[in-house]
């Protein structure tokens, strides 16, 4: 690097945010796993509170970090280009990533964290230089489609129906927030962060089911289609299962991903895919019983 990494708070402008992908793309093609998740590219060119790390050498972008201020713990989650990896620069990023952190006002005992996704070992060991050790665990699990068997059945008065855009919002969001309440990223999803979403192009309302008693949100599955990539595809994601607390026990959530599936398979889809942290003994178990098996991982350190 020819200068210091700096830091910038705020939207980033579209090419800084179009050479912030450019850098995570070819990241993706190299390790076959994609660098940066969801959240932070949406947020590459939102307001919100969140920061951004930029290296750069000779005027290009060879790393970057987005720095999320917005939850109980502070989350990064960075990417070096392939050309300028064992040069120091993703140590040079995390380093001002958490200097960032630490003189920002809040909580001085929050914690501070970074995700790795695919569990590479360039990661691990960038996470032990920096004394950071592994604290939470997230499965990716996968099968085939179309699915054969199952048979979860809904109760008699519960019904499924579309998502209705312009609508349903504010109904999702609490029985979302009820069902992931104890959740770091799912329970905190709020009006903008659910519009950014429905504004991508992936969104289909066909896709997102929600499951009624007498007009009563009881819970929902969300899918998602990723198109073909360097990674991968084109394959599908049942993207969020929430049943409200209140809901519970009623078999909901077996029923609603089987919906998902079928939902999936009728787009023509041969795959599926689903996250769950390594932790939710429960959750695991029915993926298991759904077919599911885990495919990779992704490490949070702190």
């Amino acid at each position: 690097m020819t200068h210091p990494p700096v830091t910038r708070s705020g939207p980033l402008d579209p090419g800084t945010a179009a050479e912030v992908r450019d850098v995570a793309a070819a990241a993706a093609t190299t390790d076959g796993v994609a660098p940066l998740s969801e959240q932070p590219l949406l947020h590459l060119t939102a307001q919100g509170p969140t920061a951004h790390v930029l290296a750069r050498d000779d005027g290009a972008l060879v790393g970057y970090a987005q720095v999320d201020l917005g939850m109980a713990a502070v989350s990064v989650e960075l990417v070096v280009a392939p050309g300028a990896r064992r040069r120091g620069v993703g140590r040079a990023v995390l380093d001002v990533a958490r200097s960032f952190a630490a003189s920002e006002p809040g909580d001085p005992t929050r914690r501070f964290s970074v995700w790795a996704h695919g569990d590479l070992q360039a990661a691990r060991a960038l996470a032990a230089s920096a004394g950071l050790e592994v604290v939470r665990e997230l499965w990716l699990m996968g099968r085939d489609l179309p699915r054969v068997g199952g048979g979860s059945r809904l109760p008699r008065d519960v019904v499924v129906r579309e998502f209705v855009p312009g609508q349903d919002e504010d109904r999702w969001r609490h029985t979302n927030a009820r069902a992931f309440a104890d959740h770091p990223e799912q329970g905190r999803i709020s009006r903008d962060d659910l519009a950014d979403r429905m504004a991508q192009p992936w969104f289909d309302p066909a896709g997102l089911l929600l499951a009624e008693r007498d007009g009563v949100l009881l819970g929902s599955v969300w899918t998602k289609v990723h198109p073909a990539d360097a990674v991968g595809g084109p394959v599908g994601e049942i993207y969020v299962v929430g049943v409200d607390p209140d809901a519970q026990g009623l078999g909901l959530g077996g029923a609603l991903t089987e919906r998902g599936l079928d939902y999936l398979t009728d787009r023509g889809l041969r795959r599926a895919i689903l996250y769950t942290d390594a932790d939710n003994e429960i959750a695991i178990r029915a993926y298991t019983r759904a077919g599911f098996v885990r495919m990779g991982v992704d490490v949070q350190f702190g």
